[in-house]
């Protein structure tokens, strides 16, 4: 809670900061503050998902993990299956090697075992990903807001001048258009690389996932055919 609540401080000086720093960015209007904040939540939530998954797979073939540890689960070498989980670290071989634990019991009791450890590795795999959906949505709804302001802005320059007998200029409304069009612009910047990153990390996250059911199911197999305990 407290590396959140200075996460978010940092945020929103950085965010302040380009705001008064930025000329663009200031004539978003105060809009932009919060969006700016949004993409820096997206681009660190981004890299920390990046790091993950690419540590998670760094020189590894699943593939021939799977082909391995189908040989030795049916060779019944226990001994080569757990080093072979020992060597490729992660939440399917440590889904696997709680079925292994367990090996001498029913299927059931197998099936519950890795179906615990899933469980327990998930939130892990999870982690942060439905956050970039939610920065995506509001990112949009930010820069739509800005428009609103902007556009609110301008009918209101348009009134004054109006009211006091002036003609209005194009200078005059230049301020709340372009507050409009850059919060807009400056929202949809946000959102789209942040919703297109959010896909991708709910297809590994539903990759892990179906790995770890692969696993789950080489490992109950042997027993599901009543193969005699060790």
């Amino acid at each position: 809670m407290t590396q959140a609540a200075l996460f978010v401080g940092g945020a929103l000086g950085i965010a302040a900061l380009v705001y008064w720093q930025v000329e663009i960015i200031h004539l978003g209007g105060v809009v932009m503050i919060p969006i700016v904040m949004g993409s820096i939540f997206s681009l660190a939530l981004m890299f920390e998902r990046f790091y993950y998954f690419f540590h998670l797979h760094l020189g590894k073939d699943m593939d021939q993990y799977f082909e391995q540890l189908r040989t030795t689960i049916e060779q019944r070498r226990w001994k080569e299956a757990e080093e072979l989980c020992q060597d490729s670290e992660g939440p399917v071989s440590r889904v696997v090697v709680a079925g292994l634990a367990v090996r001498d019991g029913t299927p059931q009791e197998i099936d519950d075992a890795m179906e615990e450890a899933a469980h327990a590795e998930l939130p892990a795999v999870e982690q942060h990903v439905h956050w970039l959906s939610t920065l995506a949505q509001v990112s949009t709804l930010l820069g739509l807001l800005g428009t609103v302001t902007g556009l609110v802005r301008a009918f209101q320059v348009i009134q004054a001048k109006s009211s006091g007998a002036n003609p209005v200029s194009p200078s005059d409304l230049a301020g709340g258009v372009w507050e409009a069009l850059i919060t807009t612009v400056a929202g949809l910047t946000v959102a789209i690389p942040t919703i297109l990153a959010y896909n991708y990390f709910v297809s590994r996250v539903t990759e892990v996932q179906f790995q770890m059911e692969k696993a789950a199911a080489l490992v109950a197999g042997w027993r599901r055919r009543g193969a005699p305990p060790r």
